[in-house]
């Protein structure tokens, strides 16, 4: 059954077969000549001095210096063979600068601007199917008028007549050299450079990538030259031929510095050489008269040709020095630029007859050649990383067993602190509390005028109790109630001290306000409590003190103050701090600093001034 599905197919196509086959009508091409035209652009008459040429022309040998129009005429003759039938299409390749198409006496294109800022169809082919109602019987004409500009190549591109098939053939592959590939390249070189410029944004100190997409900004403009065919934003041809030599210039100068960042070359000297003579060419180009622009951008263009080969020519040999694969693969690609390069200069500058331009599939070298860049640096990078997090995992381990080293160090060295601070706290807590009240009760055994009685000397032991059990708890004190009021927490140390002040002769004034604004916290308050006390026994002891005041001030809530004020002998205070040798001086600083407030002492012969400031908050324990 398959067979016979290919024979019936076979059969029903072959009449499709049969009629391609068939011959169409061709063309022939009997003559071609030019002429100048007239100052307004009308087609030369029969007697005008009529030139034979060949196709491609550029009549800047011809006619020297010589810008504006010129018309050719091409003269050919439809052949068909017998009962045969078919149009004959038309497709030219390049009109330099601008121009319009006759069949005959017809036209059939002509460009939107035919004079200044002209049209650019140098490099836009165009096709075209004659209608057979515009074909004479024997001989036909096609005439081109062209308007170009002095200095920049003008005249007609090789013009096509034939076959339909054929010439739409010819026209996509012209369409596809002249305006495909250069679109591609185009976008490549722009979508590189947007990749480029996106890695330097975000890591500024990879400067090649930057100067990478600086190349890719001049090549695209300088490319786009071959692409646009509308004349803005410029104002005249010149200027956009100025404006173009001056991107090639800009471009080749990236060029350089990029490919010496990317190898690590510095050459400062060359490069100081390189920006002056990229500067003196871009004035020369865009400041000298147009008279000089064809030799000046001439120059111009065989100068940085030069320089672009021989960076292309240096490079592989700074490759073969350094070995590394990133340098290797660069200098591969200026190879294939090198060469690509130097035959469409060649080309352009019609030293060599080629029809091919090899530049536009440049593109697809630096795509791969950046891409494989790109991509051994990953690979390099994440191998990096890798060894990095192998190293800070062992780092981390090592760091690790080294923590719990100092930290068992630490906790040994915490724990005897804790206890040394435990001894000095239980010093300070006796000599406060217990040392007080030790003092008191010498004090009133010495001031009393007959012998201690029994039932007072119990009541001496007792309150010592009292004072040793009070300094023993006093390290849970934060769960303790404080007192309601101010006068309510200093009345039992009103009354153990009024006894023997007034044994002593000496006045008491006791100044305390009937409530709290804020209440402070239990540690407040017992650290105040020890103040009192030490304070007061200090009275009794050292000063001599005819008078003793204590005032509770609370200005405004969230602030405590408590001044103690006698009109004792005083003492040298700085003199005391700085020697060390008073336990309780020592004692109120470390309490009120404790409980986050602050001790200021004063004190000379006649007036000794204890002033503590507190903020009432409560305080962990």
């Amino acid at each position: 059954m398959r067979w016979l599905a290919v024979v019936w197919l076979a059969l029903w196509l072959a009449p499709a077969w049969a009629q391609q086959a068939e011959p169409g009508c061709t063309a022939q091409v009997l003559a071609i000549q030019a002429a100048k035209g007239d100052a307004d652009g009308r087609r030369p008459g029969p007697e005008a001095p009529w030139q034979s040429v060949t196709l491609p022309d550029d009549w800047s040998a011809r006619w020297p210096g010589y810008g504006g129009t010129a018309w050719y005429r091409i003269d050919w003759q439809r052949r068909c063979p017998d009962g045969a039938a078919g149009q004959v299409a038309l497709v030219l390749e390049s009109v330099v600068m601008a121009g319009e198409a006759y069949i005959n006496d017809e036209r059939i294109w002509s460009d939107p601007q035919l004079t200044e800022p002209l049209s650019r169809s140098w490099n836009m082919p165009r096709y075209w199917l004659i209608p057979d109602a515009l074909v004479r019987d024997g001989v036909n004409t096609v005439w081109v008028r062209v308007v170009g500009v002095a200095g920049q190549s003008p005249g007609l591109g090789p013009v096509y007549l034939g076959g339909q098939p054929e010439m739409q053939q010819r026209y996509e592959e012209l369409w596809w050299s002249n305006r495909t590939l250069f679109t591609l390249n185009l976008i490549v070189s722009a979508v590189m450079g947007g990749l480029c410029f996106c890695i330097w944004l975000m890591r500024r100190e990879q400067r090649t990538y930057g100067w990478y997409a600086l190349m890719a900004l001049f090549w695209v403009m300088f490319i786009a030259n071959v692409l646009i065919t509308s004349p803005w934003p410029f104002p005249d041809s010149a200027t956009s031929a100025r404006a173009n030599i001056m991107a090639l210039v800009m471009y080749v100068a990236c060029f350089c510095i990029f490919t010496w960042r990317f190898g690590g070359q510095v050459l400062p000297r060359i490069e100081k050489a390189l920006w002056t003579l990229s500067a003196l060419l871009l004035a020369m180009v865009a400041f000298l008269p147009q008279a000089y622009q064809p030799e000046v951008q001439l120059a111009a263009v065989l100068i940085v040709s030069a320089v672009f080969f021989i960076n292309c020519l240096q490079f592989p040999f700074h490759a073969w020095r350094t070995r590394r694969p990133e340098h290797i693969m660069l200098a591969a690609c200026l190879l294939v630029f090198f060469a690509a390069s130097a035959h469409d200069l060649l080309r352009i500058l019609k030293i060599i007859d080629s029809k091919d331009s090899y530049t536009p599939f440049t593109s697809v070298v630096v795509t791969l050649c950046l891409s494989a860049v790109l991509g051994l640096r990953h690979a390099r990078s994440v191998r990096r990383i890798e060894r990095f997090n192998q190293e800070l995992a062992d780092g981390i381990e090592q760091a690790r067993t080294e923590l719990a080293t100092t930290l068992e160090r630490e906790h040994t060295l915490a724990l005897a602190n804790a206890r040394l601070q435990d001894r000095l706290q239980i010093a300070h807590d006796l000599h406060d509390g217990l040392g007080g009240s030790l003092v008191r009760m010498m004090a009133m055994v010495e001031q009393a005028d007959e012998p201690v009685q029994r039932q007072q000397f119990l009541s001496m032991l007792k309150l010592l109790r009292d004072d040793l059990r009070q300094t023993i708890d006093s390290g849970s004190s934060a769960g303790v109630k404080v007192p309601a009021t101010p006068r309510e927490w200093i009345a039992p140390l009103r009354h153990r001290f009024m006894q023997l002040f007034d044994e002593l002769g000496i006045a008491a004034g006791w100044r305390f306000p009937e409530q709290w604004l804020t209440p402070p916290s239990a540690l407040q308050c017992m650290a105040l409590t020890r103040l009192v006390e030490e304070s007061l026994v200090n009275v009794l002891k050292h000063s001599r003190a005819r008078r003793v005041e204590l005032e509770l001030r609370q200005a405004q809530a969230g602030q405590l103050e408590l001044r103690i004020e006698d009109d004792g002998v005083g003492f040298d205070v700085a003199a005391v701090l700085r020697a060390g040798i008073s336990v309780g001086m020592r004692s109120m600083h470390t309490r009120i600093a404790r409980v986050g407030g602050e001790l200021e002492v004063a004190s000379r012969p006649g007036r000794t001034v204890l002033v503590a400031t507190l903020a009432p908050r409560p305080l962990q324990a």
